[in-house]
């Protein structure tokens, strides 16, 4: 009973819009009420202190600091400029940019929404201004961000590694180093779900014009290719943003710090390049860039504390023993476990953020996963894809929000629009899911433990 009053009150809040935190921590609390009374809420500020005081989740403050000073520092219209001279060329050179530019983000922010606001205000126009309906150009923007939880330095990883660790130690290098290769192949199949989106609007504009779709090619670029000189200073010219990712990585696997050092390095280093170097950063902008930092981490932690809450109810009424075993009784085909998981996945990140999305279904479905003999890794890097294609799937996801708010097209529209990009995320998670190697490869030919 309580298990359906914590679920149920939950989903209550959450389709009446309140707040994801405070429908955690409401749900939570009446659970916690019922149970044991006032004594029950008295380990709520225990609870909460404990989740956010842990030293890996030190990292994220500052990695999340460290994409707000790239993006201020305009590191992103320097990586836009570099992907533009090396295949703006190009037919659909733009399309390439944009999943590229993302990419590069992603290593730099750790943040779904962050790459969409950082990369959308240039690349969204820039989509338009070569043919593209704002609707897709908007949607491969909120797509392609969605990026940035998957490839490394990720918020996301992190926050799975100290959430799984109660369980099974889990390496936050390993799952950076696992989040590549899945990360560049969702970029890939957003590319091509991209060209089929224009080829397939070209081919029902020149029906419309009585040409029945023969001969009908996509506009050209109206990029003029680069000079090896213009791309030598483009290359240059990003190379500080660039070294980000390098120095991050490097450092950790090279074993100079741990990811929460490294975030605090990136952030010293975001700051020499955007005062010292590109001399972008001003006191006014620095003052931008702290509030926005603040305010994107509070955010985050008060989801984290109030996560935990929910977190603590689902153990400690073994809430999360009996699901898992009923999910079991369903069947032990790893092949039908996999495919429920992605199932509960994709229906949750349609409707919460991946942090609470740790919290809630990790004491569930982990067990799971590990009784099915599943990679820790892998897992983690299944579960992040999930939470990631959530990010633009309508009716809750952050990035259709960020995107509809910079391109000007009606949540509804976009939502119509993002269907092709669902479908290319969807086939790129089948393959992630059931050829885990495709996650484990490089951490294993690097022996990143």
């Amino acid at each position: 009973m309580s298990a359906l009053i914590l679920f149920a009150l939950f989903f209550i809040l959450i389709f009446l819009r309140i707040p994801i935190a405070i429908s955690l921590g409401v749900s939570s609390l009446t659970v916690l009420f019922i149970s044991n009374g006032f004594m029950g809420l008295s380990v709520i500020g225990d609870i909460m202190y404990a989740s956010i005081s842990k030293f890996t989740l030190l990292a994220i403050p500052f990695f999340i600091l460290t994409g707000v000073i790239m993006e201020y520092s305009g590191i992103s219209k320097r990586l836009i400029d570099l992907a533009q001279a090396l295949v703006g060329h190009y037919k659909s050179g733009i399309v390439f940019i944009t999943a590229i530019v993302a990419i590069f983000f992603a290593a730099i922010s750790g943040s779904g929404p962050a790459t969409v606001a950082a990369i959308g205000g240039i690349l969204i126009p820039a989509l338009v201004k070569n043919g593209y309906k704002k609707e897709t150009a908007a949607g491969l923007v909120a797509s392609s961000g969605s990026i940035g939880i998957i490839i490394p330095p990720s918020i996301a990883f992190i926050v799975f590694a100290v959430v799984a660790g109660d369980q099974i130690p889990v390496s936050i290098g390993r799952l950076f180093i696992a989040g590549i290769i899945p990360g560049i192949l969702l970029g890939i199949g957003l590319v091509l779900a991209t060209l089929y989106t224009r080829w397939r609007n070209d081919r029902k504009q020149a029906k419309l014009n009585g040409y029945k779709g023969e001969g009908v090619t996509e506009i050209g670029s109206t990029i003029e290719r680069a000079s090896f000189t213009e791309i030598v200073k483009a290359f240059f010219n990003a190379l500080w943003g660039l070294l980000v990712p390098i120095i991050i990585l490097g450092g950790i696997y090279g074993g100079f710090f741990t990811p929460t050092e490294a975030a605090v390095v990136a952030v010293f280093y975001g700051l020499f390049v955007g005062v010292v170097i590109y001399r972008e950063l001003s006191l006014k902008k620095l003052y931008k860039v702290f509030v926005e930092a603040s305010v994107q981490t509070t955010v985050v932690m008060f989801i984290v504390s109030t996560a935990s809450i929910f977190a603590y109810v689902i153990t400690t009424k073994q809430f999360a023993q009996d699901i898992s075993q009923l999910l079991l009784g369903i069947s032990e085909n790893p092949i039908i476990i996999l495919l429920l998981i992605n199932i509960i996945l994709l229906i949750a990140g349609a409707f919460i953020d991946a942090i609470s999305a740790y919290y809630i279904f990790i004491p569930i479905l982990l067990p799971i996963a590990l009784h099915a003999d599943i990679d820790p890794t892998a897992f983690g890097v299944l579960m992040t894809v999930n939470l990631a294609i959530g990010l633009f799937t309508p009716p809750v996801g952050l990035n259709l929000y960020v995107a509809s708010g910079i391109s000007g097209a009606s949540l509804f529209s976009l939502s119509k629009a993002i269907i092709p990009f669902i479908v290319a995320a969807l086939i790129v998670l089948m393959l992630i899911t059931y050829v885990p190697a495709i996650s484990t490869f490089l951490p294993d030919l690097l022996n990143v433990e």
